[in-house]
């Protein structure tokens, strides 16, 4: 029994059990998203830190980067480094900079499908980013939860950026957030630490 216990606080130590009941509002101060609707429906107040964040999309480009943009240039702007894991496409820098994003702390890595999960999952552990944004094509639980405990151990922001076919599968994310093309909104379909919104956020600036 005491090697069961022992095993138990260890997991909860990493963050890789979250324990029911247990509320971390005040415990660990989110991210501010930008978005104030989404900032109120969120524990802590933001995206949540040393944490896995997934945006279930029916496609790329419904606003996905804009909805990051803000903290994107918060982060930045504090000196922290932003890296892009095998984006689809490449950045546009001009949106980028006129979103307030300081080019000069965004990375861009370049990896083949085979090698994209492992380089997202490096630059998350390496303790050097602040945030990392990824395109993970996987429906593995087993590895997205080894990003969400490379996030933690890095003391960095995770973005997985997923089709939303993968909102049928179990995810370790912190939170999960689904675009609903049909209403231009946003549905909260997990949220670690509080209570799920009931109706989908139409997020304005």
């Amino acid at each position: 029994m005491a090697a069961e216990l022992h095993s138990l606080d260890a997991l909860l130590a990493a963050r890789t059990v979250w324990p029911a009941g247990r509320g971390t509002r005040s415990a660990q101060t989110g991210q501010p998203t930008g978005h104030p609707m989404l900032d109120a429906a969120l524990p802590g107040g933001g995206w949540p830190p040393k944490a896995l964040t997934e945006l279930l999309l029916p496609a790329d480009g419904v606003g996905e980067i804009s909805l990051l943009f803000p903290a994107l240039s918060r982060i930045t702007a504090a000196g922290g480094r932003v890296v892009l894991v095998a984006p689809p496409c490449i950045p546009y820098a001009p949106a980028w900079q006129a979103a307030g994003v300081r080019l000069d702390a965004l990375d861009v890595v370049e990896a083949a499908p085979a090698d994209a999960l492992w380089a997202f999952e490096q630059c998350l552990r390496s303790g050097a980013c602040a945030a990392v944004l990824g395109w993970p094509d996987t429906g593995d639980a087993r590895l997205m939860r080894r990003l969400q405990v490379a996030a933690d151990s890095g003391d960095c922001h995770a973005f997985a950026l997923r089709d939303r076919r993968h909102a049928a599968n179990p995810s370790p994310a912190a939170l999960r957030l689904e675009y609903l093309s049909d209403l231009r909104a946003w549905q909260v379909r997990k949220c670690r630490g509080g209570q799920v919104p009931q109706h989908p956020l139409r997020l304005t600036h």
